[in-house]
């Protein structure tokens, strides 16, 4: 079987186990609460949850903007759930931790602008907070405690908008079950989701407003919703085959032809690859910096025996 049979095969299988994921005909609607009180959360040491923000307020929450929301994201895109809640308010706004955990990613991340989430081991669940502001200061990782200043708003040329494009200074706040490193980076079951075609209640995302004046967290923590492993994480194992195959077969091909100093691009590409992956935030770079480790190392050996073997020249 060729390589390029077995690529195709590979994709179409991915394909169809992640084709056999229902798609809801409706997700719950959005629950009401009241958040008249929302402050005392932060104020009251003994309770494990706060908002993301002072007045958090569902006079903030737009149609558009509040949980299951069915819309778009932007008039490009197609019509899919919100999987957070956003709360509209001045850039420079701090921005607080949910609860005690640890930061497990804060940088870029497309429309996000600058992205912050912490894992709550406690309670296993892990809070994401978007648009938020690179230029002012932000927390860049380790543990930290609820209530603490995290970051700040962005503004409307930062956030995830542009100075073309400026967008509302607001925090997409989102909350689901298990830890960052439990869900891949592409896909519907993508840790950064905003807007998804499934019913996000479906992949664990939780309803801020609801779930944080419970104040509870279940014996073992918040319980992950159930779904095959290639279902989760098929578009981010594709990714890397593709590049796997791809980085294999030019090796093998330099090998053949004997050409030596094309021997040593394929690790080199592999590698540069699983780092900008890893910028990313894509959960599977380790596995693809190690083959490329190793398909660097294979290539400089193939280059070093072919000096070895050159015969030598007669005089």
């Amino acid at each position: 079987m060729s390589k390029s049979n077995l690529l195709v095969e590979l994709s179409l299988i991915i394909l169809l186990l992640a084709g056999c994921t229902q798609y809801p005909e409706a997700c719950p609607s959005y629950t009401l609460f009241d958040l008249s009180r929302a402050n005392h959360f932060s104020e009251d040491d003994s309770l494990p949850f706060q908002f993301p923000v002072d007045d958090y307020d569902p006079k903030t929450l737009t149609r558009k903007s509040s949980f299951v929301a069915y819309g778009k994201a932007n008039p490009n895109s197609a019509t899919e759930y919100h999987a957070a809640e956003d709360s509209f308010h001045p850039a420079g706004t701090p921005v607080y931790a949910m609860a005690d955990g640890r930061v497990t990613f804060s940088g870029t991340a497309g429309g996000y602008g600058w992205l912050i989430i912490i894992d709550h081991r406690q309670a296993n669940l892990y809070s994401l907070y978007g648009h938020l502001s690179p230029s002012r200061w932000r927390i860049r990782s380790g543990a930290v405690k609820k209530g603490e200043l995290i970051a700040y708003l962005g503004d409307p040329d930062e956030n995830g908008g542009s100075a073309e494009n400026p967008l509302v200074p607001h925090i997409h706040f989102g909350v689901r079950t298990g830890q960052r490193g439990d869900y891949p980076s592409r896909g519907e079951w993508r840790y950064m989701a905003g807007w998804i075609h499934l019913c996000p209640q479906d992949l664990g995302w939780l309803q801020p407003s609801v779930m944080i004046p419970s104040q509870d967290i279940p014996a073992g923590g918040y319980p992950q919703p159930e779904m095959g492993f290639l279902v989760r994480w098929g578009s981010e194992l594709l990714l890397m085959g593709i590049y796997t195959i791809g980085g294999v077969g030019m090796l093998v091909f330099a090998i053949k032809k004997n050409s030596r100093f094309f021997m040593l691009f394929p690790g080199i590409i592999l590698i540069a690859a699983g780092i900008v992956f890893n910028k990313n935030g894509m959960i599977t770079t380790p596995i693809l910096l190690g083959i490329g480790t190793v398909v660097m190392s294979t290539g400089f050996l193939y280059f070093y025996r072919s000096f070895i073997s050159k015969p030598p020249i007669e005089v």
